[in-house]
């Protein structure tokens, strides 16, 4: 990391006033880390619910008195000028307030649309949290701002930009990039001497208390380390042995269609393989069946859940890749200096074993307004979507839920424009209903939607659409 010298050297200013809009998880931890960087303050927070803004600067041991909720931009502009820390329920007044970068945490894929059309007329670099928005019209917001001369950027500390810088470096110093891809918040503990596998309680994400399946004897042997030559087997065996714990999700399947937009790599299946891996058995399964993995080819991007014993080193839901070099002397290095190899030592893993979230995003809003440069990838193009296929018998008038909407599946897709029987997106379907029956195992598609009156997020998609497709 050279940001110091970045920083010091190229700023285009020496401090960034940022608005937050979301004072959520993610949102919370951009507000008390802030507290300890010097280039950079959250001058106001926005929420509809105004406890949570609140909360966000209490978690930072920010006393009430240095808090004022404000309803209007005078208000808002005459607390920030007294040194005040804003909250507010009108996150609109932001746009219109002297901020340098507005950081989007809504969740809301609609609201993120909302507000990056707001930032753009309003001349705001963003920094986009929210997946939901960035799967749908991603590609283009990145090249609407770009040619005002903004910045719209994924955030550091989340799966997406990491898994994207790490991309990016890989191939800055000639490495090949066999495959890629994100490890799972949630992973599986494997104790041995019970004969369990358990997967952790995860109240966020709707997984209250730990989740446990009894290994029988037969199966034990299939979460042994992997043979050679034995990976479609035992990730086969696996998947079934291990069915009954919480499995990839609708927002996991949305992570990936942004990394596969920005960076080129392709799913190999569009269910992704979704395999229960040890850290050092991803360079075994996880390549092309040339070096004895299960993939048809190189350049593929994949979810893994992490499987490992209670003392093991965990993955921290963090992001992988599996490399290689063409010049053997090279490849030697790899696996002779740290990296695990396959069993030939043809591919190698590199491992980036965390992501902390708003306490690390700091970067991404001090590049955007400082530098004026994302910590994203080089290009954006709308290749992939994230598209969803009913799990049971779906009535007319059945309102679709986010990523968690148990009525639906996730998988990737091709994209594709706006057509009667072309899937649509994932987080076009949010709080939409649905016009017809759908059968279990139907793909969703945009004859069987109710579109919106009125909606910026399918506007801007219809300007991707233009822009990338047609």
């Amino acid at each position: 990391m050279f940001y110091h010298h970045l920083l010091e050297k190229f700023a285009k200013q020496s401090h960034v006033k940022v608005g937050l809009i979301g004072g959520g998880n993610y949102g919370t931890a951009i507000v008390t880390q802030s507290l300890f960087n010097k280039y950079l303050t959250v001058n106001i927070v926005a929420d509809q619910n105004i406890e949570n803004a609140k909360n966000s600067y209490r978690e930072a041991n920010i006393p009430d008195e240095e808090i004022c909720m404000c309803n209007t931009l005078s208000e808002a502009k005459a607390a920030i000028e007294q040194g005040k820390y804003v909250v507010t329920s009108s996150p609109d007044i932001i746009f219109q307030l002297d901020i340098d970068v507005v950081a989007e945490a809504t969740g809301n894929p609609e609201a993120g649309a909302h507000h990056a059309k707001l930032a753009l007329e309003n001349m705001k670099h963003m920094v986009m949290i929210t997946k939901e928005t960035d799967s749908v019209i991603g590609p283009v917001l990145h090249e609407m701002f770009k040619q005002k001369g903004l910045v719209y950027t994924p955030v550091d500390g989340d799966q997406p930009a990491i898994l994207m810088q790490l991309v990016e470096w890989a191939r800055l110093i000639g490495l090949e990039i066999v495959s890629a891809g994100k490890s799972r918040d949630g992973e599986y503990i494997y104790d041995e001497r019970e004969g369990t596998v358990t997967h952790p309680e995860d109240v966020k994400k709707g997984i209250p208390d730990p989740v446990v399946v009894k290994i029988s004897q037969e199966d034990a042997k299939y979460l042994e380390f992997i043979p050679e030559g034995k990976g479609e087997e035992y990730l086969q065996k696996r998947r079934k042995i291990l069915s009954e714990l919480p499995q990839t999700a609708g927002f996991d399947y949305c992570e990936i269609v942004m990394i596969a937009n920005a960076t080129g790599l392709v799913p190999d299946v569009e269910n992704l393989h979704q395999g229960s891996l040890r850290v050092n058995e991803v360079p075994i399964v996880y390549c092309s069946t040339e070096n004895g993995g299960i993939f048809a080819g190189e350049g593929r991007i994949d979810i893994i859940t992490c499987l490992r014993r209670k003392e093991e080193a965990s993955m921290g839901g963090g992001v992988y890749l599996v490399v290689k070099s063409k010049n053997a002397y090279s490849q030697n290095i790899l696996t002779s200096k740290g990296l695990i190899g396959n069993y030939d030592n043809s591919v190698a893993v590199i491992c980036h074993p965390y992501h902390l979230c708003g306490v690390e995003s700091s970067t991404s809003l001090m590049s955007a307004a400082m530098l004026g440069v994302d910590t994203g990838a080089r290009e954006y193009k709308h290749s992939f979507d994230l598209v969803r296929r009913a799990v049971r018998d779906l009535p007319a008038g059945t309102l679709c839920g986010n990523d968690r909407d148990r009525n639906m599946s996730s998988f990737i897709a091709p994209a594709a424009v706006k057509s009667g029987t072309n899937p649509i997106p994932a987080h076009l379907l949010n709080g939409n209903k649905l016009k017809m029956d759908v059968k279990a195992g139907s793909v969703i598609t945009y004859d069987m939607v109710q579109e919106p009156e009125s909606s910026v997020l399918w506007d801007l998609r219809g300007k991707q659409e233009k822009f990338f497709l047609e």
